[in-house]
């Protein structure tokens, strides 16, 4: 008999022992999820910032790239007036 009840509580400290195992294991996965949740949300936040970032800096290139055609243009068309006018000195019209 105290061979049959040493099993039996050898038998119930294995199950707890097993039920308390299941438990941690079952709080860490869900740490491990709340974990990957915080570090998606994280990851989104970044790609939205990242992509906000790369639209402000095409659009400040843009505003530089049209910036430098009227300037050019500005610039060019200046030339050709002082040109013109050197001509038209020149030949006294």
């Amino acid at each position: 008999m105290d061979n049959d009840q040493s099993s039996q509580l050898l038998t119930e400290q294995l199950k707890h022992l097993n039920t308390l195992y299941k438990a941690r294991f079952d709080a860490l996965e869900e740490k491990l999820n709340h974990s990957k949740d915080i570090t998606d949300q994280r990851l989104s936040v970044l790609e939205s910032s990242s992509n906000d970032h790369e639209t402000r800096i095409r659009d400040a290139t843009q505003g530089v790239t049209q910036f430098k055609l009227f300037s050019g243009l500005a610039s060019g068309s200046s030339s050709l007036m002082s040109i013109v006018a050197l001509i038209k000195a020149f030949l006294n019209f």
